[in-house]
Order: C-alpha cells, then structure tokens, then sequence
C-alpha cells in the first residue's frame, strides 16, 4: 500500500499547475457525487471517500509547492 503512495506523489511532480487544478476540480466533484451517494446508501467500501480526501490532499500539497517554487 506504501509503494501506491509514493507512485501517485512521484507522478504528481511531472504535472503542470494547470493540470493539478484539474486534476482537484474533477477530485473534488468526484468526492461530492461519493459522500452523496452515500448519504443515501451506504457505500460497500466508506474507506474510499477517506482515500479520495487524501489524495485531494496530496494534489493541494503539490500546487501549493509548485506555486512556490519549491
């Protein structure tokens, strides 16, 4: 599970600012369709939406250091 991390931050680095905000609108609309939909049924996997949190997270961190100049 570590090794997925580290490949989805170490493809986070090649892509452009543009491309991150993309990426964090689509993520994002994509996590509002998930909680919603459980709200209604209960997912059969709740520990997706938390893993989606993350990684919108991890997109933020990147255009945060990109923005930088980090």
């Amino acid at each position: 599970m570590a090794n997925k991390k580290y490949d989805f931050n170490k493809g986070l680095k090649d892509l452009s600012v543009a491309d991150l905000t993309a990426r964090i609108n689509e993520d994002s609309l994509r996590l509002k369709k998930l909680e919603f939909a459980h709200a209604i049924s209960p997912l059969e996997n709740p520990m997706s939406i938390r893993g989606l949190r993350k990684d919108i997270a991890r997109l933020k961190t990147e255009l945060k250091k990109k923005e930088l100049g980090i």
